[in-house]
């Protein structure tokens, strides 16, 4: 009889073990989800794009992902394209546009050509020549902390070359766009 109890005991322990382990398997697991969406709400965002002004690159509807630590190490560069808000407003509209110069520079839009300091500007895409040259027909400077962009389907976008829009500054860039997630069909990363 003692033998049975042991036995019986021995069992029950190792029973209880096994859900100890589970338990605590569980928690970690939570701990690391709970981590996860932290450092995800923190870094990174998505944006629904609300109109066709980055086409062919995006269309409407397409819902992008922005890193918004990426310009913490590094700094914007020509080309990268960037959410940035409006206005230093929390209410403000979030826009998607193409970097095209950079702080301290001059460009300018001259026959449909991007001139940056007085050299034309070879894209790594093909784009349409421009064909409202805007405030840049005549160059705009760029102060230390100002970006001029412009969207990819050039002749059909709101951008820097426009009074309401104008030069972006640092403080309202809110990061590097790097992945398009929806729609699934057109998922991958941003060229």
């Amino acid at each position: 009889m003692a033998k049975s109890v042991t036995k019986e005991a021995i069992n029950r322990r190792i029973r209880k073990e096994k859900k100890r382990r589970l338990l605590m398997l569980l928690l970690q697991l939570l701990v690391i989800l709970l981590f996860s969406a932290a450092v995800a709400a923190v870094f990174f965002g998505s944006v629904m794009i609300q109109e066709n002004s980055m086409s062919p690159t995006f269309e409407s509807g397409d819902r992008v992902f922005v890193n918004r630590a990426a310009y913490v190490v590094t700094g914007v560069r020509r080309g990268d394209v960037i959410a940035y808000s409006s206005r230093n407003e929390i209410d403000a509209g979030i826009h998607v546009k193409r970097v095209i110069a950079l702080p301290g520079e001059t460009i300018e839009i001259r026959d449909g050509l991007i001139l940056i300091d007085g050299k034309t500007y070879i894209e790594n895409q093909e784009f349409p020549n421009i064909s409202k040259p805007g405030a840049a027909e005549n160059g705009v400077k760029l102060a230390s902390d100002e970006y001029f962009v412009l969207g990819d389907n050039r002749n059909n976008s709101e951008d820097s070359r426009f009074a309401d829009v104008g030069n972006i500054n640092r403080s309202n860039i809110i990061g590097k766009v790097w992945f398009i997630g929806q729609p699934v069909r057109r998922a991958g990363f941003v060229r």
